[in-house]
């Protein structure tokens, strides 16, 4: 592969392809990501297999850009991955033990966090000699991930670090608190921040049941994708515009799609 991505940047190569930069790049390399979601959603087939290629293809041209600039190549790349599932995974290359999965996530935290020292000691100083503090448990989530991702994993980080309710009551009651404030705001920025707060803790709840957020938040999506169609099917099957029925004979047609939905 890397022999082909060289190609297509030399001089008589693809003229698209020498045009192309880290920056130019980045919209492609969400775009091929956020496909092979999408196939994973329908499981190992043909297609993932395609969507994972073109996810590949995305990594072996930012490799070949850096290669260029004499900064890495991708096997600097695959070097990287291997030592650190390595160094992560000492239960298995090493002599920790970790028995289930929630040892394993712990384990995984807390070496992430001593490198993270490490690598704040490895800093340098700053001009006066002062060295730089720890770093955050919550470095490295990236403000570019989807929100609810992002608020899953820094919830999940402050939870491996003992940040967390003792019981699910707790963060249900968090909820009913959230969504009384949200109920109570008076202006427009308070009605934001309380939204915002609610989804915050909705998300903990997905956390504590080991649901997905951002895939519960998909699926349902995809749910009214659906049944909204199946509405709109039913009116014109009447031969009557949606914007022509009350809120009442709308949500008649959406029952009637939920329930023929379920038959199936």
């Amino acid at each position: 592969m890397p022999w082909i991505s060289e190609r297509l940047r030399r001089p008589d190569g693809c003229p698209w392809d020498r045009e192309q930069t880290h920056t130019s790049l980045r919209k492609h390399l969400l775009e091929e990501a956020y496909e092979v979601y999408d196939a994973l959603e329908a499981g190992a087939t043909p297609e993932l297999a395609g969507e994972l290629g073109d996810l590949w293809l995305q990594i072996v041209l930012h490799a070949q850009l850096a290669a260029e600039a004499g900064v890495f190549d991708l096997a600097d790349v695959q070097a990287s991955i291997a030592s650190k599932i390595v160094r992560r995974h000492p239960h298995v290359f090493g002599d920790a033990v970790a028995r289930t999965a929630s040892d394993v996530n712990r384990q995984w935290e807390r070496i992430k966090a001593d490198e993270r020292a490490a690598e704040a000691d490895a800093a340098a100083a700053d001009a006066d000699g002062v060295v730089a503090g720890p770093r955050s448990a919550l470095e490295g989530i990236s403000p570019s991930m989807p929100a609810l991702a992002a608020s899953q994993e820094m919830q999940e980080r402050a939870a491996n670090l003992g940040y967390d309710w003792p019981s699910i009551d707790g963060v249900l009651d968090k909820v009913a608190e959230e969504a009384d404030e949200l109920r109570r705001a008076a202006t427009d920025a308070e009605r934001a921040e309380e939204f915002g707060d609610l989804l915050f803790v909705l998300v903990n709840v997905a956390r504590r049941r080991g649901i997905e957020a951002e895939a519960a938040v998909r699926a349902a999506n995809a749910k009214f994708r659906r049944r909204f169609a199946s509405v709109e099917r039913a009116a014109a099957d009447r031969g009557v515009a949606l914007r022509d029925l009350d809120f009442a004979a709308l949500d008649a047609l959406w029952d009637a799609a939920k329930a023929e939905e379920k038959k199936t």
